[in-house]
């Protein structure tokens, strides 16, 4: 990708925003040394009821990024999420970047364009985002260099991002009392899941850990940061000594239990596209399609 040359940088600055209505939390990781920035997970509000979305969580980001005078190298996406419809579109229209996913983003295009009968023009080649990333592929953000990792099991697509001693992974862990992803969407796979887990837990035990999604208990308000040793040591759900098989029996008896989230149909839909919405009918109005029977 890049031809810069990595200078010593193990420690980029994080700046979380925690949407409560999705219990989303989006990051901006900057290069204090060039003022180049990378978001990851943006979140576009969207009211199920009305149908209206809102740029009211995304605008914050952008005022943070403007008032440190950032240059936004990248727009991150972990994976296509089924809890909150993706900004990713909208802030690279605001201030520039490159939409990036992982490439295995074609699968989750694939099965949904079948369960949504999208539009013939719609081709699930990932051609929407501007990069897709390869497991293992190392990409800059300003002069830090960065990692894109393949975690597949929640979905097949994905990521998390390693850049110096901080690891962002989207749905794939949550916090150590909450647990791990679920793993019974479509493409889902809990065996996968607990390998791709112990693949990111064998990364040094003082790795910071930013998680996705926090759904605290009752008894602390939300949290995202953890390490790689704490989630080892004490996540509920894949602490050391938990078999695979183990991991795997209370992950499919979990997920049984489990509805669908609220804005899964709206969210895919828009998330498989970088963020964009549906192409506007002859009336100029775009439409998010329910497919009823099809999920679940």
């Amino acid at each position: 990708m890049s031809t810069q040359k990595a200078l010593p940088h193990p420690h980029p600055a994080t700046q979380a925003f925690f949407d409560p209505a999705t219990w989303t939390v989006t990051y901006v990781v900057a290069d204090t040394q060039s003022r180049r920035a990378a978001i990851i997970d943006p979140v576009l509000d969207y009211d199920p009821k009305s149908g209206r979305t809102s740029t009211a969580s995304a605008d914050q980001v952008l005022a943070f990024v403007r008032a440190q005078g950032l240059q936004v190298d990248w727009i991150l996406e972990t994976h296509a999420h089924a809890d909150h419809l993706s900004a990713a579109h909208y802030l690279k229209e605001q201030v520039g970047g490159r939409i990036a996913i992982g490439e295995n983003i074609r699968t989750v295009q694939s099965t949904f364009k079948a369960i949504f009968n999208l539009e013939q023009s719609f081709v699930p080649d990932g051609s929407q985002f501007d990069h897709l990333f390869a497991d293992g592929e190392v990409f800059m953000i300003g002069n830090m260099e960065a990692t894109a990792m393949l975690v597949p099991g929640h979905t097949p697509a994905d990521m998390a991002y390693r850049v110096g001693d901080s690891l962002f992974v989207g749905d794939t862990l949550f916090m150590p009392d909450v647990g791990t992803a679920r793993a019974d969407f479509p493409g889902g796979d809990a065996h996968v899941l607990f390998r791709s887990i112990r693949k990111l837990l064998a990364l040094p035990p003082e790795t910071k850990v930013f998680v996705c999604h926090d759904y605290p208990p009752e008894s602390r308000e939300a949290q995202w940061q953890t390490t790689v040793g704490d989630q080892a040591a004490k996540n509920i759900h894949v602490h050391e000594g938990i078999s695979e098989e183990g991991f795997v029996a209370m992950r499919a008896a979990r997920d049984a239990t489990l509805g669908m989230p609220t804005l899964i149909l709206p969210s895919i839909q828009v998330n498989i596209r970088a963020g964009e919405m549906p192409p506007a009918e002859a009336n100029g109005v775009s439409y998010l399609k329910i497919p009823l029977n099809a999920l679940g």
